[in-house]
């Protein structure tokens, strides 16, 4: 499991927040019931969200298979799922400063997350 901030303006639009949060999966461990509709954007995300409250609920990438992608915020237990890596670090909003020692990745980090996942 892959737990990271994303700094990307897509993930900051679709969730609202200045600095997501999300944890891999893998695609056959999440399952969203009811069967909730999912849109495919440009980018090739394809993105389910509640259909009542309108949350963020999944991600997934065609650039990191098997994977699905969970933000953080809408856990029960936020605790458990400390980031371990940011992405897209040269999108974040120049105001935002994060003093921490995790791993940054300028772009989307395909490489790290597909090799983490994979340990």
């Amino acid at each position: 499991m892959t737990v990271l901030y994303c700094h990307c303006s897509d993930c900051r639009r679709w969730t609202g927040a200045a600095l997501p949060a999300f944890v891999a999966f893998t695609t056959g461990d999440v399952a969203v019931t009811p069967d909730v509709p999912s849109a495919r954007y440009e980018s090739g995300a394809v993105r389910q969200n509640c259909p009542d409250c309108g949350s963020p609920l999944t991600a997934a990438f065609p650039y990191l298979p098997d994977q699905i992608y969970v933000p953080v915020g809408v856990l029960n237990n936020p605790d458990r799922y400390p980031p371990q890596l940011h992405c897209h670090v040269a999108s974040k909003p120049k105001w935002l400063h994060i003093e921490d020692d995790l791993a940054r990745e300028t772009a989307s980090g395909r490489d790290t997350l597909n090799e983490a996942f994979d340990d």
